[in-house]
C-alpha cells in the first residue's frame, strides 16, 4: 500500500468514528456495500471519488481535504505522477550533428571544450532541481490551509453550499439540505442510558436541529421551538448504530430552544407503557 493510499485511508476511518455508524449502518446509507467499504477503510482498494464525498457528507465534514488526499492517491495509484518524469526519461532531448571545422580553423582548446561541458551539465541539474520544486510546491499548495482554515480542493467541491435558507428549510432534514457541513454545536449532553443528545445551529441557513448517538431502538429525540415540535424515533438497529436527526426549524437569535430525549421505556400518552426518565434542556440560539 502507498503512502498517499494509507494517508488517505486514515482519513477515511477517523470520518467513519466520528459518524458512529459500524459498517452495516455506513452500507445502508450509502451506495457501497459493507465489504467495500471494508477494503476501502483498510486501503486495500482506492475508493471511488463517490464514496469519499458519501462520507464526509454524513460526517459534517467539509470534503475539500478528502478530495485532495484522493487526488493524490488516485494520482499515485495511475501512474500520471510518475508519467512526466518516465517520459523524460525514455525521451531525452535530441543532439544537433558536431559541426566540422574548416581545415584552416585551429582547433578548438581542450579548456573551452570542459567548459562547454560543464555549461551543459550546470543547466541539465538546474531543470531538474526547478522541476522537483514546482512539484513541491505543487502539492503544498494543495494540502495547506487556507486562510480561513478550510482546506483546499484540488477540485470544485460537489456540494456547492445549502439548498435552502430561512423559511424553505423548515422540517426539512440538515443533510439532505447541506445544512449540516458546518454547522455550530450549541449544548452536548448525556442522557442517563448513555445516549447523547446534541443541539446544532447553522448561521447559512438560520436553522436549529438536533441529533442523538448511541440510543436504543425505541428511543426518541425531540426538539422544541416556537411552538414547533420536531422529533424522530429510532427505527431499527441501523437507526441506533448512526446518528439520529430530527427535521431543522427556523430560529433566530435569542430563540429559546428546548431539547428533550425520551427513552424506549418512558411513558407516552396512549402507548401503555410506564418507566424511563424524560430528561430535557433549554438553550438559546445564536
Amino acid at each position: 500500500m502507498t503512502p498517499e493510499r494509507t494517508q488517505l485511508a486514515t482519513a477515511l476511518r477517523e470520518l467513519r468514528a466520528r459518524t458512529g455508524l459500524s459498517m452495516a449502518a455506513l452500507a445502508a446509507k450509502t451506495a457501497f456495500s459493507k465489504s467495500s467499504w471494508e477494503r476501502y477503510l483498510n486501503g486495500k482498494t482506492l475508493p471511488p471519488r463517490d464514496a469519499v464525498e458519501e462520507l464526509c457528507r454524513l460526517a459534517g465534514e467539509p470534503d475539500g481535504r478528502c478530495l485532495a488526499l484522493w487526488e493524490i492517491a488516485e494520482s499515485a495509484w495511475s501512474g500520471r505522477a510518475t508519467e512526466a518524469s518516465e517520459a523524460a526519461q525514455a525521451d531525452p532531448p535530441s543532439q544537433a550533428p558536431p559541426e566540422v571545422a574548416p581545415r584552416d580553423a585551429p582547433a578548438e582548446p581542450p579548456e573551452a571544450a570542459r567548459a562547454g561541458h560543464r555549461g551543459v551539465a550546470a543547466v541539465a541539474v538546474l531543470a531538474s532541481v526547478c522541476a522537483v520544486t514546482v512539484g513541491g510546491v505543487a502539492v503544498a499548495l494543495l494540502l495547506l490551509p487556507r486562510q480561513n482554515g478550510e482546506p483546499r480542493s484540488s477540485a470544485p467541491s460537489a456540494v456547492q453550499g445549502p439548498h435552502c435558507r430561512g423559511a424553505s428549510c423548515e422540517g426539512e432534514s440538515p443533510m439532505d439540505m447541506y445544512c449540516a457541513a458546518s454547522p455550530t454545536t450549541v449544548a452536548t449532553r448525556r442522557t442517563a442510558t448513555g445516549a447523547w443528545m446534541e443541539l446544532r445551529y447553522s448561521e447559512e441557513c438560520g436553522t436549529s436541529w438536533a441529533r442523538m448517538w448511541g440510543a436504543r431502538v425505541g428511543d426518541r429525540i425531540e426538539l422544541t421551538a416556537g411552538g414547533r415540535v420536531r422529533g424522530p424515533e429510532v427505527g431499527n438497529e441501523a437507526d441506533a448504530d448512526s446518528f439520529v436527526y430530527t427535521a431543522m426549524t427556523v430560529t433566530r437569535p435569542g430563540t429559546v430552544v428546548r431539547t428533550c430525549f425520551r427513552p424506549a421505556a418512558a411513558g407516552r400518552p396512549g402507548s401503555g407503557r410506564s418507566g424511563g426518565r424524560e430528561e430535557c434542556f433549554n438553550s438559546v440560539s445564536r
